[in-house]
């Protein structure tokens, strides 16, 4: 007699349910999601930290600056998103929200790991209750309090500290680039140069410029701030 298919046995159709061999297929389904979404790359350099990521404009008659991949959370921190487009939406308003509403209560920027675990604890409800389902999104949160931080979150609500990091489609061919060419001493132009040569060897003929959003937080003003596209098109 074949095994039953989970499928046919009804585990993945609530996230609350686990298989016979110990799995949550809906999580399981929401990672793979967001493996199908446009990379994205982060990187601690000596004096911040940088997101870059590819927007994904595929459409010819599409207008670039319209699509927006990197947020900004607060005066010290930056966010980029990775899957579900939407789900990413959503958790970096609540995450913008969860920022403005320490500023108001304590009268200073939060600290990193606190908006992260906030925003995980989150991500984690979505895996136990039922109702919903999980988030298909995995999120880049790059700041600066003490030091340049940057964290990753997944599907399932666990993240972690990374000096840098990849996240969706190639992901693992930029981790090992990443790996291979990293250092920690390494100056904001080398490190933006390493995040668009490792877009480049993924993307291969579809990478241009024009697809391409980055920012960055220098530990000098701790402010998120953009790079120019004149910048981003020399390299």
């Amino acid at each position: 007699m074949q095994p039953v298919q989970h499928q046919m046995m009804g585990y993945d159709r609530t996230s609350t349910m686990f298989s016979p061999d110990g799995r949550l297929l809906q999580v399981e389904y929401a990672k793979k999601t967001v493996k199908q979404g446009s990379p994205a790359i982060g990187i601690v350099y000596k004096d911040g930290v940088l997101l870059v990521a590819d927007k994904r404009v595929n459409e010819k008659l599409m207008v670039a600056k319209s699509v927006e991949k990197i947020f900004q959370v607060d005066d010290h921190i930056g966010a980029t998103s990775t899957g579900l487009v939407m789900d990413g939406r959503i958790l970096i308003e609540r995450a913008q929200l969860i920022a403005q509403q320490h500023r108001v209560v304590y009268d200073s920027p939060i600290d990193m790991i606190n908006l992260v675990k906030d925003v995980c604890d989150i991500k984690q409800m979505h895996t136990q209750y039922g109702g919903g389902r999980p988030f298909g999104v995995a999120i880049l949160f790059a700041g600066v309090n003490n030091k340049p931080e940057l964290y990753l979150t997944d599907p399932t609500g666990v993240y972690f500290e990374y000096r840098a990091t990849a996240i969706g489609e190639g992901e693992t061919e930029i981790k090992t680039l990443l790996e291979k060419n990293y250092r920690e001493n390494m100056s904001f132009d080398d490190a933006l140069k390493l995040a668009i040569t490792s877009l480049k060897k993924v993307l291969g003929a579809e990478f241009h410029i024009e697809r391409v959003d980055g920012a960055y937080v220098n530990m000098t003003d701790k402010k998120f701030r953009r790079i120019d596209r004149n910048k981003l098109s020399r390299l």
